[in-house]
């Protein structure tokens, strides 16, 4: 079994409020989630501008994991409320402690 795990820090658009925050956000997650993964916004909610997201999912194999990764990835990228600051990954798999 691998588990995959997507970090992804965003910078949003102009956000001035915490509603505003919430209202570019949520559609975000709703079309990650349809790509069955789990996602969650883990930032501090405080900093309106600022968004960090996880994401991760688990498969039998290791492509499988890296192939949604990549996917979920290149969807936040390509949104255009937002850009994408950094992305981070991890693949735990059956060798790994």
């Amino acid at each position: 079994m691998y588990v995959g795990i997507l970090e992804l820090d965003l910078l949003l658009g102009e956000v001035d409020s915490l509603k505003y925050k919430r209202a570019v956000i949520r559609p975000i997650l709703a079309r990650l989630r349809r790509l069955e993964v789990a996602v969650t916004e883990a930032g501090d909610p405080d900093r309106l501008r600022r968004a960090l997201i996880g994401v991760s999912t688990v498969s039998g194999d290791h492509a499988q994991v890296t192939a949604v990764l990549d996917t979920c990835e290149r969807q936040v990228a390509g949104e255009v409320e937002i850009e994408l600051l950094s992305a981070r990954r991890r693949v735990v798999g059956p060798h790994d402690e």
